[in-house]
């Protein structure tokens, strides 16, 4: 190879070069916000399971406790800035692909692209209240049931409730089975970790995804009986999905241990944000 295409290919690498690392620090920091609000939301949920709270047990509830505490709004500022870290990633990915033998699949830059909507959507809400220190739009159940509301006034609404519904269940367990099968491996950088640290991590993956997907696949089935009954008010947000737990048989007991989840799946994410590979 001579000198001019050694030169023209350094120059071609630099631009990759500086946009993986500026997608990589988006991406950790990413991970560690959405470590912070699943942190934040267990731990209200474990308060409401032991009767220690009126808050919300959902990201407005969430950020209303981080805003309470010390540099409160530099905490949602950066918090914020985190979130809009991980929907650049995303972005990203469905723009250039993914890491992996099929990361440029049109499958996987489409989920790339709804998880980047996604973000949008959380991004915006966490920094419109960091502006106004107020919640905006209501709590996660209100937001449910008005949206569930609107869609079933339009012609085959009831259809597309009921769909939704069912996504959602399906991805609930998607998100388990996954947990449970540790397919978060092949995205984990497993060298760079002892035996003791893979341990721990495998206990958060697992029983943080579960409850994750738990929780999911339990809001999914309030859709679903919304749409059947046709009655918006039986569609229910975070904070009320997890206040069904308390009501079921076991009591409590398991809505403690899918708050636990929660908060193990927070630390998760610290994880991924220190050994996921980007």
């Amino acid at each position: 190879m001579n000198t001019s295409a050694m030169a023209q290919s350094g120059r071609s690498r630099a631009p990759r070069m500086a946009r993986g690392s500026v997608t990589e620090g988006a991406a950790r920091a990413g991970f560690a916000a959405r470590g912070v609000i699943y942190l934040l939301v267990g731990a209200l949920a474990l308060q409401i399971a032991f009767g220690g709270t009126g808050r919300q047990a959902d990201r407005g509830g969430a950020l209303q406790e981080l805003a309470q505490k010390p540099f409160g709004a530099v905490l949602l500022w950066a918090l914020g800035i985190g979130l809009v870290g991980m929907a650049l990633w995303r972005l990203s990915e469905a723009l250039f692909g993914s890491i992996g033998k099929d990361g440029r699949s049109a499958r996987k830059r489409l989920m790339a692209a709804v998880r980047f909507a996604f973000y949008v959507f959380v991004a915006y809400s966490v920094l419109s209240f960091a502006l106004s220190r107020h919640q905006s739009g209501g709590s996660s159940d209100q937001q449910s049931r008005d949206a569930t509301a609107r869609v079933l006034e339009i012609p085959a609404g009831q259809w597309l409730v009921g769909a939704a519904g069912i996504g959602i269940v399906v991805a609930g367990g998607w998100i388990a089975v996954r947990a449970v099968l540790r397919k978060y491996h092949d995205k984990l950088r497993l060298g760079q970790m002892s035996r003791r640290t893979r341990q721990l991590v495998d206990v958060t993956g697992v029983a943080g995804g579960a409850a994750r997907g738990l929780v999911f696949a339990v809001a999914g089935v309030f859709a679903v009986r919304a749409a059947i009954d046709y009655e918006p008010d039986k569609a229910k947000g975070l904070d009320d999905t997890l206040r069904t737990f308390a009501d079921t048989p076991l009591g409590p007991w398991l809505l403690i241990w899918v708050a636990a989840g929660l908060v193990l799946f927070g630390v998760f994410s610290f994880a991924m944000a220190r050994w996921r590979r980007v």
